[in-house]
């Protein structure tokens, strides 16, 4: 029998699946990381973060945070994962300069570290008050449609409960943004089904579903997946 070749729309590619040149070298990513230099206090931080066995969020998503603040003209933002204050430092800068940002940590000592490096930069007591406890409890007591980004670098199986109260949480227009969306580049790997990553890859393909929400999955950081609330 004499094989047919397949007719040339047999094996085209749909679109969606073409092949997508992205030459982002660790070159590249190095120096995209370094386009905003992080000051004193934010370097500070870092190393307290080190110090304590915290993971940071890397200069870039750190800038990525500050550049969504500054555009959105923030004045009320909710950070759930506070650790020593990097994330913080950076939604600071970008944020309205009499905008609040409320932090949740579930470690106290993590948020007396954080408060050394607010001072440090000379941010006013005023603009940010810590509250210690699980987010899951925190959260219900705050004001629904009060705030214009919520930013979650919790714990990731409850990553799903933690985008329900920011929804809530958020004005039409605000925005949340959940980090560690690509988990180590285990969430693009579907052999991987340790809850963790399950939980996020499930979460990531809910959000890109939903009609209420307009998602963007940003791969800087460990990713960071955005999106604005209708």
């Amino acid at each position: 029998m004499v094989a047919r070749t397949p007719h040339p729309r047999a094996t085209r590619r749909r679109p969606q699946e073409a092949a997508i040149s992205t030459p982002l070298t660790p070159a590249s990513q190095a120096f995209a990381d370094g386009l905003v230099a992080e000051d004193d206090a934010l370097a500070a931080a870092r190393v307290r973060a080190e110090e304590v066995g915290v993971s940071a969020i890397t200069p870039g998503a750190g800038a990525t945070l500050c550049f969504l603040a500054s555009a959105l003209g923030a004045r009320s933002v909710v950070e759930i994962g506070t650790g020593t204050g990097v994330s913080a430092l950076w939604l600071l800068r970008g944020m309205r300069p009499d905008g609040v940002l409320t932090t949740v940590d579930v470690e106290a000592e993590h948020q007396r570290l954080a408060r050394t490096g607010f001072t440090q930069a000379g941010i006013p007591a005023a603009r940010v008050r810590t509250i210690a406890g699980a987010a899951l409890d925190v959260l219900p007591r705050l004001t629904d449609g009060h705030y214009d980004l919520v930013v979650v670098d919790g714990d990731r199986r409850e990553y799903a409960a933690y985008l329900d109260e920011a929804l809530r949480l958020l004005r039409p227009g605000g925005v949340v943004v959940l980090d560690h969306a690509l988990g180590g580049g285990r969430v693009a790997d579907p052999a991987q089904r340790d809850e963790q990553t399950v939980a996020v890859r499930d979460l990531v393909h809910g959000v890109a579903e939903r009609e209420d929400l307009v998602p963007v999955l940003l791969p800087v950081g460990d990713g960071l997946l955005a999106a604005t609330k209708r």
